[in-house]
C-alpha cells in the first residue's frame, strides 16, 4: 500500500488560479519511494500520463545509486481512482547493467496505445562520457520505445528508433523527461509528438522534436529549433488554441530564463528560441500542461522558480505560452522535476521534492479544468 504523506501548502499568489484554491487538505501519495516500495537505492526524472479511459500512469528511473546513468530501470505504478491510490510498482523495462533514462509517454488516441519512450547508456557509460558519436554504434546512446495496449499494466519488447532519429553528430539525445502531445488541430491532427534535446561532441545543446503521423509505426526527426547565444537542454511541449506547437526548455547555456519557441506545422520546423522574462529557470526541468479553464484554452507550467530547486510555481498562459496570466505557488520549499496530468477538474502532478528518494503525487484541485 502506498504511503500518505500529509504536506500543508502555503500559497502564495500574484492572484489564484480559480476563485477559491482548496490546495492545503489535499495529501501527497508516495508513488515511488527507494527501498520502500522499490528495492533500489533511488528514483528519480517523473513522468505522468492520463488515459483517454481514465487510469493515471507514473513512470520514474529507478536507480542503483543516486546518479544519473546507474544501472537505471524503469518503473511504472498505475491508478483507477485519479490517483488516491496506485498499483504496486513494477519494472516496464531494464536492460541489465545499463541505464534506462529520460521517459517521456504519449497516447495515441484512436488505437489507445500507449508509448513510452527512453534511452539506453551501456553498463558505464556516462552523458558526458565520450560515447560514440551518430547512430549507428551499438555501444553507443539508443533511443527506443516500449507500448501499452492494456493502460500500463503490461509493456512490449523494446523498439529501436536510433537509426530514424539519432542525429549524425549527436552523442547523446534526451526524450522530455515528462510527456509528448498529439496533435488535436489543423493539417497535422492527430500528430504524436516527443521532445528531444541532443549534444554534440563538443556539449552543444540543441532541441527537436520526433513526431508520427500513422499512429506511431513511423517516426521523423523535425528540425532543430534556431537558437541564438543560448543553449535548449531538458523540454516539454504543448498545443495552443490555434493549433500551434508551443516549446518550453531549460537553459543549457545563457540567461537565468526558460527558452520558448513555436512552431506552425507541428514541430516539423520552429521560429528563433527566445527568452521568456517571466519564466525564471533555475536549471532544472519542468512540465506543460495543456487545459480548458472557464472556456478557454490555456497552457500551465510548473518548475522550481526559486535561487535554486525550491518553490514549485503553477503558471497560467491565455496565449500559447506569450504571456502568463497567473502565478500560484503550490509547492514551498523543495521542489524539482515534475509532470502534470488532467484529473477531472483538479491538476495531477506527480514530482519530486528535492529528493532522490522518493517520487511525489498531489492533486491540486481548485483549478477548474474542464473537457475530462
Amino acid at each position: 500500500m502506498e504511503r500518505l504523506i500529509t504536506l500543508s501548502l502555503l500559497v502564495l499568489a500574484a492572484a489564484p488560479l480559480g476563485a477559491e484554491p482548496k490546495l492545503a487538505e489535499t495529501p501527497a501519495v508516495a508513488v515511488f519511494e527507494a527501498k520502500k516500495n522499490l528495492p533500489h537505492a533511488s528514483v528519480r526524472i517523473p513522468a505522468l500520463l492520463r488515459t483517454a479511459k481514465g487510469t493515471l500512469i507514473a513512470v520514474a528511473e529507478a536507480r542503483d545509486k543516486a546518479t544519473d546513468q546507474a544501472g537505471n530501470d524503469l518503473v511504472v505504478a498505475t491508478s483507477k481512482d485519479q490517483g488516491k491510490q496506485w498499483s504496486k510498482p513494477a519494472v516496464a523495462y531494464e536492460q541489465g547493467a545499463d541505464s534506462c533514462n529520460n521517459p517521456c509517454l504519449v497516447q495515441d488516441a484512436k488505437s489507445g496505445r500507449v508509448f513510452l519512450f527512453f534511452q539506453t547508456f551501456p553498463a558505464g557509460g556516462k552523458e558526458f562520457g565520450g560515447l560514440p558519436v551518430g547512430p549507428k554504434d551499438p555501444k553507443g546512446n539508443r533511443l527506443k520505445f516500449v507500448t501499452s495496449d492494456d493502460e500500463g499494466a503490461t509493456w512490449s519488447k523494446p523498439v529501436d528508433v536510433s537509426g530514424d532519429l539519432k542525429p549524425e553528430n549527436a552523442v547523446t539525445c534526451a526524450s522530455g523527461p515528462g510527456i509528448g502531445i498529439q496533435v488535436r488541430k489543423g493539417a497535422q491532427a492527430g500528430r504524436l509528438i516527443i521532445p528531444f534535446n541532443s549534444q554534440d561532441p563538443k556539449r552543444n545543446f540543441v532541441n527537436w522534436v520526433a513526431f508520427s503521423d500513422d499512429a506511431g509505426k513511423t517516426w521523423k526527426r523535425g528540425a532543430e529549433v534556431p537558437q541564438e547565444g543560448m543553449q535548449l537542454n531538458e523540454v516539454q511541449v504543448a498545443e495552443a488554441a490555434d493549433g500551434s506547437v508551443y516549446l518550453n526548455s531549460r537553459r543549457w547555456k545563457g540567461t537565468a530564463l526558460r527558452k520558448a519557441a513555436w512552431s506552425q506545422d507541428g514541430g516539423a520546423t520552429w521560429s528563433k528560441a527566445v527568452d521568456d522574462a517571466a519564466l525564471p529557470e533555475p536549471t532544472c526541468q519542468g512540465s506543460l500542461l495543456a487545459a480548458t479553464q472557464a472556456g478557454k484554452p490555456a497552457i500551465f507550467f510548473l518548475n522550481p522558480a526559486g535561487k535554486g530547486r525550491a518553490n514549485g510555481t503553477l503558471r497560467r498562459s491565455d496565449d500559447g505560452g506569450r504571456t502568463w496570466a497567473e502565478s500560484t505557488l503550490l509547492f514551498p520549499g523543495p521542489f524539482a522535476y515534475s509532470s502534470m496530468a488532467q484529473v477531472g477538474a483538479d491538476v495531477g502532478v506527480l514530482y519530486e521534492p528535492n529528493s532522490n528518494t522518493v517520487v511525489l503525487y498531489r492533486a491540486i484541485t481548485g483549478a477548474g479544468l474542464e473537457g475530462r
